[in-house]
């Protein structure tokens, strides 16, 4: 597929073929010891954009002050409040509390299954439309910055490698640095399996 003619109409229908075929499972965990317990809940949202005739991913650097995965790239997204009962709430409030993204601004489109971190969250990435240009409204106690890769670059197989740990079948994925940042880990896990959902890795 030429990424040019990837449509919103396509990406909508291969999240739901794939939401079918893998209903809630996790698609990855990377948390031996969590088996038998209880994750804790937690969205991403997954900010697709797009400049003319190309698709970029919207992500953000995390800050140094925050709990978890200090100074990493990461989407927008953090743990469930209480009384949210889906993910789609939990992905929009954050990425409107981290970056200003208003919810009404943002076409959902569908969710990718959940993943288990190392952190022992129970992830649900949400895939959703963001106009270009926004007037993004960075919380600095979370996010240091703001910044976009195209999808064309995250869809090559050059740009990133797959480490697999000693005697196991877990690996960890890691991009070539983009802008100077470095998208790795779950956040990378993440991006490959989008990507491999709409089977558009070269």
């Amino acid at each position: 597929m030429v990424l040019t003619e990837l449509t919103e109409d396509y990406i909508i229908e291969k999240l739901r073929i794939s939401r079918d075929k893998n209903g809630a499972d996790e698609i990855y965990n990377e948390n031996d010891d969590l088996l038998g317990k209880e994750p804790k809940c937690a969205a991403v949202l997954i900010p697709m954009t797009r400049f003319g005739e190309e698709w970029h991913l919207i992500y953000t650097r995390r800050g140094d002050k925050v709990e978890n995965h200090k100074g990493q790239v990461s989407f927008p997204g953090g743990a469930c409040d209480p009384g949210e009962d889906a993910p789609e709430q939990t992905a929009l409030r954050e990425a409107q509390e981290e970056i200003g993204i208003y919810p009404r601004d943002v076409h959902v489109l569908g969710r990718l299954t959940s993943m288990i971190t190392i952190t022992s969250f129970k992830v649900t990435p949400v895939v959703g439309v963001v106009p270009w240009p926004y007037a993004f409204r960075v919380e600095y106690a979370e996010v240091a910055r703001v910044f976009t890769m195209p999808l064309l670059w995250l869809a090559n197989r050059n740009n990133f490698w797959e480490l697999f740990q000693r005697d196991t079948d877990r690996s960890v994925i890691f991009y070539h640095p983009y802008d100077g940042e470095l998208l790795w880990g779950a956040t990378a896990r993440m991006t490959v399996n989008f990507l491999r959902m709409l089977e558009i890795l070269e």
